[in-house]
């Protein structure tokens, strides 16, 4: 374990997505510094730090407990903070029984991010049941497992996404909101850490944040590219990225890095479609939950896609942006580019053939299109955005496809920018419906739609006073339409979540956007302009 924690400590240095240099670095020669350096090794010896204070009294070692059940198997993660070498790397998963707590397992933690995982097959789902986390003799942590509503003919899920370390507050506004709102799943949908080299410590925290969120309730996290500590990612099926802000594709810190961000923020969901591992022995998460009767596919969709440098024309400062108003879309859109890997695509398949009775839901890191014209700051629009799921645009179809044959719905986050679009396959509004949510915090890198000639496109939103809904294409030419967005002029600066209604009874599906500065508590609250939104399901 010690050669190992030595080996973790290694890493390329990290490259902000915003480097405009090209040039390959040879891995031999690339600088290194540590990683997790706050949570490894001698971590007690580390002065102070921005993220979170991880010398915490003994009693309070177990930071928070993040589960799902599915299928009646219950999954569930212990996370905790650094521990001393004396202490013991045993934890418990206790169950109150009659009045009395039952030890029902015990688990090891690992060194490597400090979590352990409980697994119970045959699990009673007709029930809540509170649990208990216990290490040593003081520690403990308490919460519920809640019961699967089947019962119930709405089903809710809160979507969040992009927890910016500008704003290392605590998120009570959210916590409120939505334990206020009361919904059956959580969901976070990436980039719940901005620390890249230090995930233990920033995970750690977003648990402090959020964790009132699922104490008492299921939750899907799934880690985007800055929980694996680079700016964007298209991850190649886990090749070793060489390149400054890695457009080769590929993963640019140690598999071990990125091995310990996965198990801490999935190992608690079902199990794996094909837990066949990528390159470098990285794993993959992608799968199902079906709970209360909604059917939610968990897709990890950077896992498998190509990256853009050196293998289409670069036409802009950096290979995945593009400007150049004269670019032909069709030639990006080039043989053996991939969005979702082959084995994705079969997930998808299956999954869309099976639980015919139930909802569909895709939940996946960020949209299957350019939705945003303008990045960073109002001088910045560009063309093309080869960071979004709209490239290549044969993957898109062939996800969205597949999609479409489910008669699902796709939740979404990474863009910063809250949008409702209804997809187009071969016409307009003949694909599926997706909510990409807004971002927790989005006062450090803003995304605008802002369409170049300020033209409502055919066919606009009769329901909103939104400027600019309707027909368009994006940047890629994939047929979209627009049915709301929220701009970071908006006073919350855009920022807050988003609420998702299934209705079970009557097949449909209600999009509800909240301001992080929206007390839902109040019976006159508002939500951002243009929702909620309510969709049929075809």
């Amino acid at each position: 374990m010690k050669k190992l924690i030595l080996l973790l400590s290694i890493a390329l240095t990290f490259i902000c997505c915003t480097e405009k240099k090209t040039e390959r670095i040879p891995p031999t020669t690339a600088p290194f510094s540590e990683i997790d350096t706050l949570a490894i090794n001698d971590w007690w010896n580390r002065g102070e730090n921005p993220i979170i204070n991880l010398k915490v009294p003994r009693d309070s070692v177990i930071a928070f407990g993040i589960y799902t059940v599915s299928n009646t198997t219950l999954k569930l993660s212990a996370q905790l903070y650094p521990l001393y070498p004396e202490e013991t790397r045993d934890v418990s998963l206790e169950i109150l029984k009659s009045g009395n707590w039952e030890e029902v397992q015990r688990q090891r933690i690992n060194d490597l991010g400090w979590s352990a995982l409980f697994r119970i097959e045959n699990w009673d789902d007709a029930k809540d049941y509170r649990y208990r986390l216990r290490h040593g003799k003081n520690a403990s942590y308490e919460g519920t497992i809640r019961k699967n509503p089947k019962e119930k003919e709405e089903i809710t899920l809160a979507a969040l996404s992009c927890n910016s370390n500008k704003d290392r507050g605590m998120r009570e506004y959210y916590v409120r909101n939505i334990n206020h709102q009361n919904p059956d799943l959580m969901f976070f949908a990436g980039d719940q850490s901005y620390d890249h080299t230090e995930h233990t410590a920033a995970w750690l925290k977003f648990g402090l944040q959020f964790r009132e969120t699922f104490r008492h309730r299921p939750c899907i996290t799934i880690p985007d590219d800055h929980d694996i500590g680079q700016g964007n990612l298209w991850g190649e099926n886990g090749k070793v990225s060489v390149t400054p802000g890695s457009p080769d594709g590929g993963y640019r810190y140690h598999p071990e890095y990125v091995k310990m961000v996965e198990r801490c923020q999935t190992a608690h969901l079902p199990d794996p479609f094909d837990p066949t591992p990528i390159e470098q022995g990285i794993g993959v998460y992608y799968t199902n939950l079906l709970l209360g009767g909604v059917d939610f596919a968990i897709l990890e969709d950077r896992k498998f896609k190509s990256g853009p440098e050196g293998k289409i024309p670069q036409q802009g400062p950096r290979p995945d942006h593009i400007r150049n108003p004269d670019y032909d879309p069709a030639s990006i859109d080039l043989p053996g580019l991939k969005l979702l890997g082959d084995r994705q695509l079969e997930f998808l398949d299956q999954w869309g053939r099976t639980n015919e009775g139930a909802i569909k839901v895709v939940l996946s890191q960020t949209g299957f299109c350019g939705g945003a014209h303008i990045h960073g700051t109002l001088d910045n629009r560009l063309h093309a955005d080869l960071d979004s799921n709209g490239w290549p645009q044969t993957g898109r179809l062939k996800a969205l496809k597949l999609i479409q044959q489910a008669k699902a719905v796709h939740i979404a986050g990474d863009q910063h920018l809250a949008t409702v679009i209804k997809q187009g396959l071969d016409e307009f509004g003949d694909g599926p419906w997706a909510f990409v949510v807004p971002a927790i915090v989005n006062d450090y890198y803003s995304r605008w739609w802002w369409p170049e000639d300020e033209k409502a496109g055919e066919n606009p939103n009769p329901d909103t006073t939104l400027p600019w809904t309707g027909n368009y294409l994006d940047g890629f030419h994939n047929k979209i339409t627009m049915m709301a967005y929220v701009n970071p002029e908006n006073p919350s600066h855009g920022s807050g979540y988003g609420l998702i209604r299934f209705h079970k009874k009557n097949n449909n599906v209600t999009f509800e956007c909240w301001p992080r500065d929206v007390d839902v508590t109040h019976p006159d609250a508002q939500q951002f302009e243009g929702w909620p939104i309510t969709v049929i399901l075809d």
